[in-house]
């Protein structure tokens, strides 16, 4: 069985620890920086929390995102996936779907709830 230490999962996730600073609420899955910040935002927040590296709740490694609230709507739609980035470097780190679509409308706010982002134990 292939094993890889923590400290292999640690150096990737500590990137979400140390360099993202915005979470945007989407209304599909982006697949680039532009387009989870542009494109297919409908809201967005700079005060987000991302713990340290830690187990797993099964296997490996986690961060969590901490949960959001009273961030902003930018845009009316329906919002179903989130993005994390990195604006000073202009980089998609993370995408997922919502636990439920919403529904949000310009000008309103959104909250989501915490997220865990996870690297299992190699099979």
């Amino acid at each position: 069985m292939a094993t890889l230490a923590n400290r292999v999962y640690d150096n990737g996730l500590t990137v979400l620890d140390t360099e993202a600073n915005r979470v945007d609420i989407c209304s599909s899955e982006p697949t680039t920086y532009t387009a989870a910040t542009s494109t297919n935002t409908l809201g967005n927040t700079t005060s987000i929390s991302i713990s340290a590296p830690a187990d797993g709740d099964t296997s490996g490694r986690k961060v969590t995102l901490s949960a959001i609230s009273g961030a902003s709507v930018t845009g009316t739609g329906t919002a179903t996936h989130y993005a994390i980035t990195d604006t000073s470097n202009t980089r998609l780190l993370v995408t997922g779907s919502l636990s439920s679509s919403q529904v949000v409308t310009s000008g309103n706010t959104f909250s989501l709830t915490a997220v865990d982002i996870e690297i299992p134990d190699p099979a």
